[in-house]
C-alpha cells in the first residue's frame, strides 16, 4: 500500500516512511492512497484478542513490514495496559456504553496509539541505524503518553512543548518527573496551538529537520490514526447483536479531531456506524464547524477540560481532503486561506454523518454529577463532553479518554470525592523538571541545537 499527501505535490511513500517522516514534505498529511474494504472482515475478527485485532487491522497498512515483526511489535504495545480486554466497555444501560479507553499506562486514550508508535520507532532505529529526535506538542495527554512510549529506547531524544499553566497538575508531572536523560518537556509562554505552530514551523525548516532527523509524535504521524481506528472496530464487535442492530453511534470528546478522525476512517472502510458527534468544550470551533460550515479560529479560553483547549484542530485537513472530493488543489486553497485569514466558509459541506455539541464549565460539572447520580460512573471532565443530546433510539459508545483520577479538583468539586490512581500518586512530589520557553519557532531551533543529537 502506498501513502500519499493531502496536498499532493510530494511521491508517494510507504507506510514506514509515512511514519518516519511524521509531516509530509509538501507541509500535508498522509492519507493512504486507497482505502481497504473491511466489512468482510468484521465476522472473523469477531473473539480476537485487541492486540490480536490490532495486528490484523495493521497488516492491511503496513505492507512493507515482515508480518511477524508488526505481530511481535503490537503484542508488545499492549503488555502495559491494567485490563486483559485493554478496551472494555461499561455498560451504563441498554442504549449507552462507555468505551473505556483510559487504562493504559498514562491512563489516557493517547496510549493506544503511542505505546504502539514508541515501538514502531525502535524498530526503525534499530532497522537504519540513525538516531531520531521527537518533536510534539500536547494539551495534556499526547505528551505524557509519547513519553512513556519512548522510555528506555535507545537512540531516541524527545522534546514535548505544552502551554505553562494549561495542563492539569498530574498532565504535567507525568512528562517532567520521569528523570529521562532523554526526555525534554518544554513550557511555553502561549497556547496549545502556539505550540503545535510551533512545531510544525520546525517540521516545515528542512535543513532543520534533516539535521536533527526530526520526527512526529503529534496525530499529524499517520500510525497514531490507524492505531485509534482499531478501537472502533473492537468496540463494535463486542457489543451484541440487538445493540447493532439499533444502529451505532459514536460519540467522541475531541480538540485536535484526530480521536473522530480515525472513526470516521473505519466507517470509510466498511465499519457499520450511523453517526459520529463531536463532543466539544466551551472552544468550540469544532462544534461551530459542523453546526454552520464556518470553520474560524477564537480565543482559547481556559477549562476544566484542557487536553481540549484547541483551536486548529490539525486533524480536520485528512477531513477535508475527503470531503472536497480528494482534489488536492482544493485542499491547498482551502489551508492557505485558513492560514491567512484565521477561517474558512464551506458552502457545500457534507455534514450526515456528523453532528455536534458543546459544554462550557458548568455543564461539565453539573453532567459529571448527574453521570454519578444516574449510573454510579465518575466520567472525566472530557469524556462528560459526550453526555449531551444523545439519540436513545440508538446504540450510544461514549468514549472514555482519560481516568477521572488525572482531573482530582474537578471531580472533587463536582462529586465531593477525589479519585485516586498509584501510578498518579507515586508522582505527585517527584520533582519536577522542565524548560521554559517564549512561543517563538526562534526560541525552539535554539533549543534543539543545544539539545538534540544532529547529523
Amino acid at each position: 500500500m502506498k501513502y500519499i499527501s493531502t496536498r499532493g505535490q510530494c511521491d508517494e511513500t510507504t507506510f514506514t516512511e509515512a511514519v518516519a517522516t511524521g509531516l509530509a514534505p509538501d507541509g500535508g498529511l498522509y492519507l493512504p492512497k486507497t482505502l481497504p474494504d473491511i466489512s468482510g472482515k468484521l465476522a472473523s475478527w469477531r473473539g480476537l484478542s485487541y492486540p490480536d485485532l490490532c495486528f490484523e487491522f495493521l497488516k492491511l497498512f503496513a505492507t512493507d513490514m515482515l508480518e511477524d515483526k508488526l505481530r511481535a511489535i503490537v503484542k508488545d504495545s499492549y503488555k502495559k495496559f491494567s485490563r486483559k480486554e485493554v478496551a472494555p466497555l461499561s455498560k451504563l444501560d441498554d442504549h449507552l456504553q462507555v468505551l473505556e479507553l483510559f487504562h493504559g499506562p498514562t491512563l489516557a486514550f493517547k496510549d493506544f496509539a503511542l505505546q504502539l508508535l514508541g515501538n514502531l520507532y525502535e524498530e526503525q532505529i534499530s532497522r537504519t541505524g540513525d538516531a531520531i529526535n521527537v518533536l510534539g506538542a500536547t494539551s495534556g495527554d499526547t505528551g505524557s503518553a509519547a513519553i512513556h512510549g519512548l522510555l528506555g529506547k535507545k537512540g531516541v531524544r524527545i522534546f514535548i512543548l505544552y502551554p505553562q499553566g494549561r495542563v492539569s497538575m498530574l498532565q504535567e508531572r507525568q512528562m517532567t518527573t520521569t528523570a529521562a536523560r532523554n526526555v525534554y518537556p518544554i513550557a511555553i509562554e502561549g497556547t496549545f496551538d502556539d505550540a503545535q505552530a510551533m512545531v510544525k514551523d520546525a517540521f516545515g525548516d528542512a535543513p532543520l529537520k534533516a539535521k536533527y532527523n526530526l520526527s512526529a509524535i503529534n496525530s499529524i504521524n499517520l500510525a497514531r490514526i490507524l492505531a485509534q481506528c482499531v478501537y472502533y472496530v473492537w468496540a463494535y464487535n463486542q457489543i451484541d447483536d440487538a445493540a447493532r442492530e439499533r444502529g451505532v453511534n459514536f460519540i467522541v470528546p475531541t480538540g485536535n479531531f484526530g480521536n473522530v478522525m480515525a472513526g470516521w476512517m473505519a466507517s470509510k472502510m466498511g465499519l457499520p456506524v450511523d453517526g459520529f458527534r463531536v463532543a466539544t468544550n466551551q472552544n468550540d470551533i469544532l462544534c461551530r464547524l459542523f453546526n454552520t460550515g464556518l470553520y474560524e479560529i477564537s480565543d482559547v479560553e481556559p477549562s476544566v477540560a484542557p487536553s481540549m483547549d484547541i483551536q486548529v484542530a490539525s486533524n480536520f485537513e485528512r477531513f477535508l481532503y475527503y470531503n472536497v472530493g480528494q482534489d488536492h488543489a482544493k485542499v491547498r486553497e482551502v489551508m492557505a486561506e485558513f492560514k491567512s485569514k484565521g477561517k474558512y466558509q464551506f458552502d457545500d459541506f457534507d455534514r450526515d454523518t456528523f453532528s455536534a455539541s458543546r459544554m462550557d464549565d458548568g455543564e461539565i460539572n453539573t453532567t459529571i454529577e448527574h453521570v454519578f447520580a444516574k449510573y454510579k460512573y465518575v466520567a472525566d471532565p472530557h469524556t462528560a463532553c459526550a453526555f449531551k443530546d444523545l439519540d436513545e433510539s440508538k446504540t450510544n459508545i461514549v468514549l472514555g479518554t482519560a481516568h477521572p483520577a488525572k482531573f482530582p479538583e474537578v471531580i472533587e468539586k463536582a462529586l465531593g470525592r477525589t479519585p485516586t490512581a498509584p501510578s498518579l500518586e507515586a508522582i505527585k512530589h517527584e520533582p519536577i523538571v522542565n524548560y521554559l520557553l517564549p512561543a517563538e519557532g526562534e526560541a525552539l531551533a535554539e533549543f534543539l541545537k543545544e539539545h538534540a543529537k544532529g547529523s
